[in-house]
C-alpha cells in the first residue's frame, strides 16, 4: 500500500507541474488562452478551471465539507491572474492535507456523495490516487493545447520532477 510520504511526494510533484504549466499558459496571448479548441472543457482556460473544480470537490469530500459542488464545467475565475492565485492556494491545501496524512487515515475509506447526490464508498488511497490522476489527465490536455499555439509546452513528467532542485534530497 502507498504511504503518506508517497502521497505527499505526489502533492509536491503536482504543485511543481502546475507551476510549470501555469507559467507557460501565462505567456500566451489572451485570445489563444481562451480559444475554443474542441477539448472537453473547450479552452485552456476552461480546462484549468475544471481541474480546480475537481480538486475542490474531492478535497471538500475528504475534509467533510457540506458545501454544494459547482458544475464540472464552471468557470470559477474568469481571468488568468485570479485563477493562478487560486491554483497556488489549492496546491498548498493539497500539500497541507498530504503532509498531515496518517497511516490510519490512508488505510480507511471515504464515504461521499457524487454531484448527483448518489452515495459511494472508496478506499482513501484510491481517492488520493484519483485526485492526482485527474490533474495529470487534464494537465495533459492543456499540454496538448499548448502545442497547438506558438509556445513550448514544458516537460511535466514525474521523472523531470525527480531530477529537479525541488525534489533533491527527499524520498517517498
Amino acid at each position: 500500500m502507498p504511504t503518506p510520504a508517497y502521497f505527499h511526494t505526489l502533492a509536491r510533484y503536482n504543485a511543481w507541474a502546475n507551476r510549470r504549466l501555469y507559467a507557460a499558459c501565462g505567456k500566451l496571448p489572451h485570445e489563444e488562452y481562451v480559444k475554443d479548441r474542441s477539448a472537453f472543457f473547450g479552452s485552456i482556460h476552461g480546462t484549468l478551471n475544471h481541474i480546480l473544480v475537481g480538486d475542490r470537490i474531492w478535497l471538500g469530500r475528504i475534509e467533510g465539507s457540506t458545501a454544494p459542488a459547482p458544475a464540472l464545467d464552471a468557470i470559477l475565475y474568469p481571468d488568468f491572474a485570479r485563477l493562478l492565485v487560486a491554483r497556488e492556494r489549492e496546491d498548498n491545501r493539497i500539500l497541507k492535507l498530504t503532509g498531515g496524512l496518517t497511516e490510519a487515515r490512508l488505510a480507511g475509506e471515504l464515504d461521499y456523495a457524487n454531484t448527483q447526490g448518489e452515495r459511494f464508498r472508496m478506499p482513501m488511497s484510491l481517492v488520493l490516487g484519483h485526485l492526482f490522476n485527474h490533474q495529470t489527465h487534464h494537465r495533459g490536455q492543456v499540454h496538448d493545447m499548448l502545442s497547438q499555439v506558438p509556445s513550448e509546452p514544458p516537460p511535466l513528467d514525474l521523472a523531470y520532477f525527480t531530477r529537479s532542485r525541488e525534489f533533491a534530497g527527499t524520498a517517498c
